[in-house]
């Protein structure tokens, strides 16, 4: 069966609670080559500012997916093509595996469960504002995981599993290492893309390197860099 991010080389993760550069509109955004937004933050995200950048996307011919970390970050409107929902699988509070999830499920009847999937996240930047709210487990060598990918794959069917740096450039042996874990799951990775290159390297061991506040801090031309950065290092992938 063909999964909605099989063809996703990048996607654009644009933060509610951050600006986006004087003079860039979001038609700028969807329109820098990326193959999906994906809306969603860690802190700050009310549902006044997940419509704002919802309706500001969803006018434009782009995949448009919600992260919800929280229920105010889920809104249910046209346009909005699913949501890509996080469990942390290092999380030290487990209300970051299942609880919030759990409430959002008890609170809220208009789950559409045919658009509804889930992320395994192996969050990895123990500075990160995701490890500090998740009290994750940050100290962990490529074995463990490459164990975490195949324990969100294998025992809980993730079809996504995440490797999430957040602000800073990951190891690409460990991002490598739970890249052989996986049979059929696709691997994200994210943290510290910022040029070419940086998403050039990671494409080459993740299915899809994941831009977030890059768009807030250098714009529209910095994300198209990285952008072609991860399609050709998917090309590459496919010629060899």
């Amino acid at each position: 069966m063909q999964r909605p991010w099989d063809d996703w080389d990048h996607i654009l993760k644009v933060d509610p609670d951050k600006d986006l550069v004087d003079g860039e509109t979001f038609e700028d955004i969807a329109e820098c080559g990326t193959d999906a937004i994906e809306v969603g933050g860690t802190t700050g995200v009310t549902e006044e500012k997940m419509r704002w950048v919802i309706d500001g996307c969803a006018e434009y011919d782009i995949p448009l997916y919600i992260e919800p970390s929280n229920l105010t970050n889920v809104v249910h409107t046209d346009g909005v093509d699913g949501y890509l929902v996080p469990e942390v699988l290092n999380a030290g509070d487990v209300a970051w595996l299942t609880g919030m999830q759990k409430e959002w499920v008890r609170l809220d009847d208009e789950i559409d469960w045919e658009r509804t999937f889930t992320e395994g996240y192996i969050v990895l930047n123990p500075e990160s504002s995701a490890a500090i709210y998740t009290e994750s487990n940050c100290d962990l060598d490529a074995d463990d995981v490459a164990a975490y990918a195949e324990v969100g794959e294998q025992m809980l069917g993730q079809e996504i599993i995440y490797a999430e740096y957040s602000g800073t450039f990951g190891d690409p042996e460990v991002v490598g290492a739970a890249a052989d874990a996986l049979e059929e799951s696709t691997l994200f990775y994210g943290g510290g893309i910022h040029d070419y290159e940086s998403a050039n390297t990671m494409a080459q061991y993740a299915d899809t390197v994941i831009v977030g506040d890059l768009v807030h801090d250098e714009g529209v031309d910095a994300v198209t860099e990285t952008v072609e950065g991860a399609k050709d290092a998917a090309a590459a992938t496919l010629t060899d």
